[in-house]
């Protein structure tokens, strides 16, 4: 059979030398998800070099010579996942400066990278921390993810919420607070000045048991007007039907979370403006077992109020919008994604959904379609190597066998203990 190499890089192999040839990387895959929508190629192989794909197809004789690493053979490919609501709060990533390279590694190997994320989205955390881990990974000293952050969050004045107030004393006294329209733009300016990525608003909150604090429509909106000034994207924590309603009229492009607790799912007029304004939602579904078990929640309960945040997923995708996918690691400890991938099928969201919550759609909202989110000639050398097909069972998306970032090999399995 004819090689799938094009014309051009036909050429540039006939030119290369053997140390060049040297440099690329062959993977050997059982089947290819090019992307959510494609049909899958199978078997195939992939060849990436300096980062960046050369090709996807058939073997056949005239591959060009490269690196090889058998233990990323024989598996399910697709493009690198994004998570797109983490947090990078917990211990194990504090004075992450000068914390040991190894350490980070592992403790972003064990978070992240083990399930396939090639970037992720902190959604609020220790800014200068966060981003002196994002620098670490920048250089290639510490191996993960690609990190995007929104830096500290906008909170109601005197509505920091109750389930963070642990967090160490000189992080708590940053958290932006504002009480006016112009508080709101200079916090927003001091997050983009630091290096952030985009604005995070927390419209309605519980800073203690039976209390609710509410961010002002005027603070919100001057909040969006500036992140959107400065080309970013502004997310917010809803809590509410009323509160996603307030995000809509501000302009807001993604929601965190769906909302727990409505006593009914969302109805068609806040649908109609979520689709029509291009709203993104994170659904975050396993979450809110995790938070009401903490809480001895009865499960005949939980079962009931997971599942109403399911339906309004389910409608949310019946009417056309875009899902992103998240987790909300790094507040939530369970770091497995595989209930994630369970509910959402639940919601009745297919394995190309799915699929495509994880690549091509924050892809596109980031505005990285053109060099991320797909398995194709051209494309960033972003890879997920998967034990299990996800067509056939969507708990095989968390079965990572080795991820590629940036042609870079940052997480492969460890192989199986030998029977004695």
């Amino acid at each position: 059979m004819r090689s799938f190499f094009f014309t051009a890089a036909a050429c540039l192999l006939a030119a290369s030398t053997g140390s060049l040839a040297a440099e690329r990387v062959l993977i050997r895959a059982e089947k290819v998800y090019t992307a959510p929508d494609a049909r899958a190629k199978h078997p195939a192989v992939i060849v990436f070099k300096d980062g960046v794909i050369e090709g996807v197809g058939l073997p056949s004789d005239s591959l060009p010579r490269g690196t090889e690493f058998p233990e990323c053979n024989g598996g399910f490919v697709t493009a690198g996942f994004q998570n797109s609501h983490v947090h990078f709060m917990e211990a194990a990533f504090y004075d992450a400066a000068r914390a040991p390279a190894a350490k980070l590694t592992q403790s972003l190997a064990d978070m992240l990278t083990r399930y396939g994320y090639t970037t992720v989205f902190d959604t609020g955390s220790d800014q200068a921390n966060t981003f002196a881990l994002r620098g670490r990974v920048q250089n290639g000293e510490v191996k993960g993810p690609r990190i995007f952050s929104v830096g500290l969050p906008l909170y109601p004045p005197d509505g920091i919420p109750s389930y963070i107030k642990d967090l160490p004393p000189q992080v708590l006294t940053r958290l932006h607070q504002p009480r006016t329209p112009a508080e709101a733009k200079a916090a927003v300016r001091a997050n983009m000045a630091a290096g952030a990525d985009g604005t995070k608003l927390f419209l309605h909150t519980s800073p203690s048991e039976g209390m609710t604090t509410r961010m002002s429509p005027e603070i919100a909106r001057a909040a969006v007007e500036e992140t959107h000034a400065h080309g970013k994207l502004a997310l917010a924590h809803p809590s509410s039907l009323e509160a996603i309603r307030v995000a809509l009229d501000v302009g807001v492009d993604v929601l965190v979370h769906t909302t727990l607790g409505e006593p009914a799912p969302w109805d068609p007029e806040t649908l109609s403006r979520m689709t029509a304004q291009r709203m993104s939602v994170i659904p975050t579904f396993k979450l809110w077992s995790y938070e009401l078990e903490k809480g001895d929640v009865p499960a005949h309960v939980i079962e009931r109020l997971v599942g109403s945040t399911l339906k309004e997923l389910a409608s949310f995708q019946a009417a056309g919008g875009q899902v992103l996918f998240g987790t909300d690691v790094g507040y939530m400890h369970d770091y497995d994604p595989t209930a994630e991938y369970e509910l959402m099928a639940k919601a009745g969201m297919s394995s190309s959904q799915i699929l495509a919550s994880l690549t091509t759609a924050p892809a596109e909202r980031w505005k990285e379609d053109k060099q991320r989110g797909r398995v194709d000639r051209g494309f960033s050398a972003d890879l997920v190597v998967l034990g299990g097909d996800p067509f056939a069972d969507v708990k095989n998306f968390a079965n990572v066998k080795c991820v590629f970032r940036g042609g870079s090999l940052i997480y492969k399995a460890a192989a199986p203990a030998k029977a004695p």
